[in-house]
């Protein structure tokens, strides 16, 4: 196997989790080209995974290159077509949507929302075609990121001091139940002053839509939303300590950084951490214990909010 294209094209945290595929590839295929067909502004983070050699745009599919064989991890119909139209001969995806049988012909049979398997985990299986059936634990995966950040200086880099440094994220764009404002005020009262610096990131909207919250905390926090690249936020998460999130993408880039994550989580599924938890060497998550559907169409959550913040500062503490 001398060219493979690994296709991507949903948001950050998806794509974190699908980068450990890279590194599995170069282990059995050591001399391998691997190509990854992304969203355009997930190229600055696929860049810093030295087993990924070539980025692909999703916006230009007319220049797919000659590979051997293209794995669709998050099966796209327009990507799948143009691979069949570029005659790439080992074409790869899961069954469940009726396009892959149309342009692939490798299609393996799994469910994702009822399997007891990790998102990373089920990945793994979009290999067998290629002769490689391999099955990693929660605890090995880590080791497959690949991730190899430039040393350079960050215009936003966090103050130095013996402070612990925090991250709170508390926004997810819609593609995870969130833990309330209010949760995250008390979390930051809980934290004593002379011991932890907190920062608030998120985009330019997201800190538009928590205002007042932001000015409610303005004392003990230091704002950071809409501030930031995506190559300035793994940066600055490189260069903190703790991060506090839903599943969104900055949870898992930082966990795969092998910073400090407490995973804040609905125990509804597909949502629930046995899908979706940060997988690194110091990755946490906080979840009830209950087996609830009660808001699945609804983006409000009791069960998520309902984590106590005092339990995230216990996990914060924790060694």
């Amino acid at each position: 196997m001398k060219n493979v294209i690994i296709s991507r094209t949903d948001n950050l945290g998806d794509v974190i989790l699908t980068l450990p595929l890279a590194g599995v590839i170069k282990k059995h295929f050591p001399g391998c080209t691997v190509w990854f067909l992304g969203k355009s502004y997930t190229r600055p983070l696929i860049s810093l995974c030295r087993n990924v050699d070539h980025f692909l745009d999703r916006n230009d599919l007319s220049s797919l290159p000659s590979a051997d064989a293209i794995i669709h991890v998050f099966p796209d119909k327009e990507v799948c077509k143009a691979a069949k139209k570029a005659g790439i001969p080992i074409r790869i995806a899961t069954s469940h949507r009726w396009f892959t049988r149309l342009y692939c012909n490798h299609v393996i049979s799994f469910s994702r929302r009822r399997s007891d398997l990790h998102e990373a985990q089920l990945n793994l299986k979009l290999l067998q075609p290629l002769g490689i059936h391999e099955s990693l634990s929660l605890e090995k995966i880590p080791e497959y990121y690949g991730f190899e950040l430039p040393r350079k200086e960050n215009p936003s880099s966090p103050e130095k001091s013996n402070k612990k440094k925090i991250i709170l994220h508390p926004r997810s764009k819609g593609s995870a139940r969130e833990w309330g404002l209010d949760n995250y005020s008390r979390l930051i009262s809980l934290l004593p002053e002379n011991l932890f610096e907190i920062y608030i990131t998120g985009t330019r909207e997201e800190g538009e839509s928590m205002s007042e919250f932001l000015k409610k905390n303005s004392g003990r926090i230091q704002d950071m939303t809409g501030r930031l690249t995506l190559p300035e936020l793994v940066a600055f998460i490189d260069q903190c300590d703790v991060l506090i999130a839903a599943s969104t993408g900055p949870l898992h880039i930082a966990a795969a950084l092998g910073k400090k994550v407490i995973g804040l989580y609905a125990p509804i599924r597909p949502m629930h951490p046995g899908r979706w938890a940060p997988l690194g060497k110091d990755a946490h998550f906080l979840v009830i214990d209950k087996v609830c559907s009660k808001c699945r169409r609804s983006g409000d959550c009791e069960c998520i909010r309902s984590i106590l913040p005092e339990e995230v500062v216990k996990k914060i503490r924790e060694q």
